[in-house]
């Protein structure tokens, strides 16, 4: 049976360290569940960890894909399980570590068979206004409408793509499958679901991204080259290209950024409060150490084998 502990929770609330010094612990190896860390490139805007929080256990899915390639949840189910089972078959557990919700869902539930993309239907509905496909969305899927973000226009797109193409709204195609369809690809997993109280996840939030521009972040945007739709989302890129057309100043520039990461780790924590199979565990009353010990601990059941 395939295994894996899953350390999940919004941006900035330390999981990379953390996973890592527990991986070092219990001789396991690390899974990123980041879409964006996914990415080749742009280390210092995806917030890579350090190499020295690298070289404490294996890491896997961390730059692994060019900027220049189109990821989806489909794409990152198939290939993490495959590292997943990998690092099983070698007696080890993988700890499949991140916060993009719909990357993790699709490792612990499975996906729906979703319609293949349209060429055509793409191109005319990319054709239309943020507006006119945010109206049509709110008109064809009301419940999706309620659930993705109306300013990502590439999941606005996609969702009525799926109403088009099936006839159905994306959230009934979904919500339709029932496990019959999702079993073959689920993973059993015990799950722990990091946190801070919100005014100290927001400092932190803050002073990692002013410490980006100290290391330059600039610079490496700047160099980037072409990215896809999908690379395109990573929140900073859109407001750096920006800065480095005059439209804006290095001040908004951050000042904007910042927030955008705050409103994105708002709305982690609402969609990991959600999920009932996530233990708890506030990192704003434990020190580092006692959070190691503690999930380890719950862990080591998991783990089958430790390397002492």
């Amino acid at each position: 049976m395939t295994r894996a502990f899953f350390i999940v929770g919004p941006t900035a609330t330390g999981k990379s360290e953390l996973a890592a010094d527990i991986a070092r612990e219990i001789g396991a190896e690390i899974v990123s569940a980041d879409a964006f860390q996914i990415y080749r490139g742009l280390d210092l805007l995806t917030a890579k960890p350090e190499a020295s929080t690298l070289a404490k256990a294996p890491h896997h899915l961390i730059g692994t894909v060019p900027l220049s390639e189109e990821m989806n949840a489909e794409k990152y189910r198939r290939v993490a399980r495959s590292v997943i089972e990998n690092i099983n078959s070698r007696g080890k557990l993988a700890i499949v570590v991140g916060g993009s919700g719909f990357y993790i869902k699709a490792l612990t539930h499975g996906l729906a068979p979703l319609p293949e993309s349209d060429p055509k239907l793409r191109e005319s509905l990319n054709a239309l206004s943020l507006t006119e496909l945010r109206s049509q969305l709110c008109e064809f899927d009301p419940d999706t409408a309620e659930k993705i973000d109306l300013k990502n226009r590439r999941r606005i797109v996609r969702a009525l793509e799926i109403r088009l193409l099936s006839g159905k709204p994306a959230s009934e195609v979904v919500a339709g499958l029932g496990e019959r369809g999702r079993a073959g690809s689920m993973i059993p997993a015990t799950n722990v679901f990091i946190f801070r109280d919100r005014e100290e996840l927001y400092q932190r939030i803050n002073q990692r991204v002013e410490s980006m521009f100290e290391r330059g972040v600039i610079e490496e945007v700047r160099d980037a080259g072409v990215v896809s739709a999908t690379a395109s989302q990573i929140i900073g890129l859109r407001e750096i290209r920006q800065l480095l057309t005059g439209k804006e100043s290095l001040a908004q520039c951050i000042s904007e950024i910042q927030q955008r990461t705050r409103r994105y780790a708002k709305r982690q924590l609402t969609w990991f409060r959600r999920q009932t199979n996530f233990l708890p565990l506030n990192l704003s009353f434990l020190t580092h150490n006692e959070a190691v010990k503690w999930i380890s601990l719950r862990i080591l059941p998991e783990s089958g084998t430790r390397d002492d």
